[in-house]
Parts: C-alpha cells; sequence; structure tokens
C-alpha cells in the first residue's frame, strides 16, 4: 500500500448535532467542545493511520473562522497531513451546516501532532513494521 492510500484510508469524519447544552452563553458551540472534538477525531485518525500507541503532542493553529450555534449539525474532518520519524501531524476542519439550509461552511481548523510510542511511553517510530512505500 503506498503512504498516499493509507492517508485516504486513515481519513476519518465525524458529525454531530449541537444541542444547548454543547453552548456557551452565546448560544454558540464552546470553543474548548470544538477543541475536543477536534482532538478526539485527529486521534482516531492518526490511530487508523499507523495502528500505535499515539499522545497529543501539540495543537496548533486552530482557527475559529465562524461561531456555529445551538441546533447546527458540524462534521469534523480528521486528515493525516505529514509523517516524521516518530510523529505525525493531522488536520482537522469543522464545518458548519444549518440543520434546515442546504450548503456548509469552513468553521474552524486546526493541527495535530502526535507521537508513537511503545509500552514503556518511549517514542517508537511511526511507519516501522508497516506496508507503506513512497
Amino acid at each position: 500500500m503506498t503512504l498516499e492510500e493509507r492517508i485516504d484510508q486513515a481519513e476519518t469524519r465525524v458529525c454531530t448535532t449541537v444541542f444547548p447544552f454543547l453552548t456557551n452563553h452565546h448560544d454558540t458551540l464552546f470553543g474548548g467542545k470544538a477543541m475536543a472534538i477536534m482532538d478526539e477525531v485527529s486521534f482516531m485518525a492518526a490511530t487508523r493511520f499507523c495502528r500505535k500507541r499515539l499522545v497529543t503532542v501539540s495543537s496548533d493553529k486552530i482557527n475559529f473562522e465562524k461561531a456555529i450555534p445551538s441546533g447546527s449539525i458540524i462534521e469534523a474532518i480528521a486528515r493525516v497531513e505529514s509523517v516524521g520519524r516518530t510523529s505525525l501531524k493531522v488536520k482537522v476542519e469543522i464545518y458548519l451546516e444549518h440543520m434546515y439550509e442546504d450548503g456548509r461552511e469552513l468553521a474552524i481548523q486546526g493541527m495535530f501532532t502526535f507521537v508513537a510510542l511503545d509500552d514503556e511511553k518511549k517514542p517508537i517510530p511511526v511507519l516501522e513494521g508497516l506496508d507503506v512505500t513512497a
């Protein structure tokens, strides 16, 4: 399997409805809840990519471009963006869909970095043991 095929197969999508208990006093999705959704979906994509134990080591440049009101549908899409020796970066985009309107728009995007660990919690190569051709 090529690296690109592995990346394609690892892409992960999660949809949810923004109910009032997920919102702040502006009746929009809590930023912290959005970041938690992004961390979780990026973790799933990273794990599906390498099938190794991973930990989040950073979140970079999270851009909140559009407020997400209560009563919306969101889709979080995570895709491996780059692979290092012991780490990988996953880009996450959250799209906003108004429940009773067609179309969707990019609302939030960010990057998450993960490190692969062995049983002693020491970094290990991400691609070691995987059938990946360049």
